[in-house]
């Protein structure tokens, strides 16, 4: 017995009857098993070692290039895993698999956070970054080959978000455990911003969450596993539930709307709009990859994934590079001396 027959055989001693299960995980195209790691593991590894989860250290989450200490989607999606294995340890559930589904949830967000998002869709008629993300690891990486990731793994990505549940208890951990890190985590970058105050938040907030983030977080993830606990579900108590939907309805007439991060929204959304346009009637100027689909998916999916895979600093130095004069370049030629 290897030590990935071993792990697969401790699941099954040590995990809840209802816990997703490596051993019977399933993939479109069956491949030679590991010797050391579980399907899940490996999944969460090829996931880690994309080109698309690193360009997420590029992308923001609310405050576009705002600085060091702010969350970008990759701190986003670690802080993710971490809730997310919290409750799946509390429930018995399958820690490996909530690991690589919340690793792998945002790898197909576009620049620039949802206004990016926003823009997309306007463009194309429909868009979501979790289909993104789904068709990132199923179509997108690897030179077009995909990452071939588990069934269980892609079910998780696709439904974090949305009106589908996933079919794993592990997916509907990581679909609240997002929404509770995003709140709380975007609610800490509001506060180093100066958009909000504390004491800002309504007082049903404060009084069923606590006061500051670490113990909104710890209220949140101990409220899913005491009620979730032999319930054959992910559930959360009826005033855990209100209060976090009161806290959401702030922070999206506060901070995901408002008007003070309008000007960003509307300078991300234009330097979207000009690149996609760009782009369609440029289609050679795209990296070759790129062009070599285009009888495969056409030139409007083909534009769509490669602006929707940008990241926010490498879209706007595109579009200096495109649209802008050299006025820069030369700036610097003269403080150097020539």
């Amino acid at each position: 017995m290897n030590v990935r027959e071993r792990v697969e055989e401790q699941e099954y001693q040590m995990l809840s009857p209802l816990a997703a299960k490596s051993r019977e995980a399933r993939r479109k195209h069956p491949m030679e098993e590991c010797a050391f790691r579980t399907k899940f593991q490996r999944d969460r590894d090829r996931i880690l070692h994309s080109k698309a989860f690193r360009r997420l250290k590029h992308k923001t989450q609310v405050y576009i290039v705002a600085g060091d200490h702010y969350r970008t989607r990759m701190t986003h999606s670690l802080e993710v895993s971490q809730i997310s294995r919290t409750i799946a340890r509390g429930l018995r559930l399958n820690e490996d698999l909530t690991e690589a589904i919340a690793l792998g949830h945002d790898v197909g967000h576009t620049p620039f956070g949802h206004a990016g998002e926003s823009v997309m869709d306007n463009l194309i008629g429909h868009f979501t970054h979790n289909e993104q993300s789904l068709r990132v690891v199923e179509f997108l990486e690897r030179g077009g080959q995909g990452l071939n990731l588990t069934f269980e793994v892609k079910d998780g990505i696709v439904n974090h978000t949305g009106k589908n549940l996933p079919q794993t208890l592990e997916g509907r951990i990581v679909r609240t455990a997002d929404r509770i890190a995003y709140l709380c985590h975007d609610y800490d970058d509001s506060l180093r911003a100066g958009l909000i105050n504390d004491g800002d938040l309504p007082a049903e907030v404060y009084a069923a969450l606590g006061t500051d983030t670490s113990q909104m977080i710890t209220s949140m993830v101990s409220d899913m596993i005491v009620a979730s606990q032999g319930n054959g579900d992910i559930l959360q108590s009826a005033a855990i539930k209100k209060a976090m939907n009161i806290f959401r309805e702030f922070m999206f007439t506060h901070i995901y709307h408002s008007d003070r991060l309008s000007r960003e929204r509307e300078q991300a959304a234009f330097v979207l709009r000009e690149l996609y346009h760009y782009f369609l009637d440029n289609f050679a100027q795209l990296p070759k990859e790129f062009i070599q689909r285009e009888e495969r998916w056409g030139r409007q999916k083909i534009v769509t994934d490669y602006v929707a895979g940008l990241t926010d600093s490498y879209a706007v130095a595109l579009f200096e590079e495109i649209f802008m004069p050299p006025v820069r370049q030369a700036l610097e030629k003269n403080k150097k001396g020539y």
